[in-house]
């Protein structure tokens, strides 16, 4: 039941799917992170339906639409709420204590607003040059970005002791969630292997990792460590650089 109710606190924290009320005890929380990628599962075999079912129905422009705001739809928006108030602390310019101020602040400012507006504009473009071959890849894009934000909670020097993120981190039983997460991503790769070759699979592993590399060194030369809002930070750029990737790969590889 513990493990039952890891799952259940996962995804009543990053999602919005309907859950039963259980208590986050501390033997619970030991675990939580071992779910977080099945919420990309979950958003991916969603995304492929939407793909597939707009554009058998012949609504082609909703099938280009949808992809977009799903991952939004399901998890509420706390990523991109992340993401934005990293934005709006990295834009003040500001020292480190300035900038942990700012991403506490419930306020949302000017950059975070344009940060929002151009992150979409993007994602919808890149999505739009990726050919239909690849939407199975890029649905398994959402377990990989989980599986390393996941990772960077129980491996990277946090921040400040207390938030959403020093909690999870505190709570966990840290090896295992690693070693849990490692397996994620090469599920997660091999899968993308699979359905789309070596050259599909190699690109999403590079920039995998330069992505992850920006984020552990910008965050801890920046603001010290991590927090949940840059997690989240990290989750939206990882997905959108790995949908710019696979729109390369899509029209280099043969499909």
């Amino acid at each position: 039941m513990n493990l039952f109710g890891s799952l259940v606190i996962a995804f009543s924290m990053y999602s919005r799917i309907p859950m039963p009320q259980l208590e986050w005890t501390r033997e619970r929380m030991k675990y939580v992170m071992c779910f977080f990628p099945l919420i990309g599962a979950v958003i991916g075999l969603l995304e492929f339906t939407a793909f597939l079912g707009s554009n058998a129905l012949g609504f082609h422009h909703l099938g280009q639409i949808l992809p977009v705001v799903i991952p939004i739809l399901v998890t509420g928006g706390i990523h991109m709420d992340g993401f934005l108030d990293v934005v709006d602390a990295r834009s003040s310019n500001g020292d480190r204590k300035k900038k942990l101020e700012i991403l506490k602040d419930p306020h949302t400012g000017a950059f975070a607003i344009i940060g929002c507006g151009v992150y979409l504009v993007l994602y919808l473009a890149v999505f739009l040059e990726m050919r239909p071959a690849m939407i199975p890849v890029y649905c398994l894009t959402f377990v990989v970005t989980r599986a390393l934000s996941g990772l960077s909670v129980v491996t990277f020097p946090m921040a400040k002791e207390s938030g959403l993120a020093a909690s999870f981190s505190g709570a966990a039983q840290k090896r295992a969630v690693a070693v849990v997460m490692v397996l994620y991503l090469a599920a997660a790769v091999g899968g993308i292997w699979y359905l789309g070759g070596a050259v599909s699979a190699s690109a999403t592993l590079i920039v995998s990792i330069l992505i992850y590399w920006y984020y552990y060194t910008m965050a801890k030369r920046e603001f010290g460590g991590i927090t949940g809002d840059l997690a989240g930070y990290f989750l939206q750029i990882c997905e959108l650089a790995l949908v710019a990737g696979l729109a390369v790969v899509s029209h280099l590889a043969p499909f």
